[in-house]
């Protein structure tokens, strides 16, 4: 199973979410072609109201433990309440990669 699939699963097993984006961005960066290292999830769920950001980042990298351990190298997190979501224009945008 690839490692974006890997990444769907366990973000809505764990967060039951009103919506889910799981970009696999590892072509924007200096890897080997169809790898899976760099990462990008947007992550819209009602277990994050009443929680800062810092408390919803540690979340779901708690989540995504063992692939943070063995592979993904970058994960861009954006984690929202559902007014939170429903209030912003756009996600943004994962800045280019410097390497």
């Amino acid at each position: 199973m690839s490692v974006e699939k890997i990444i769907s699963e366990k973000l809505n097993q764990s967060f039951s979410p009103i919506h889910l984006d799981v970009l696999n961005e590892s072509n924007r960066h200096h890897v080997p072609p169809n790898s899976e290292t760099h990462f990008k999830v947007v992550v819209v769920s009602e277990q994050f109201e009443a929680q800062r950001l810092i408390a919803r980042h540690r979340a779901v990298n708690a989540v995504l433990a063992d692939e943070l351990a063995n592979g993904v190298h970058a994960l861009s997190i954006n984690a929202y309440t559902q007014a939170e979501w429903q209030a912003l224009d756009v996600v943004p945008k994962t800045p280019n990669c410097k390497g």
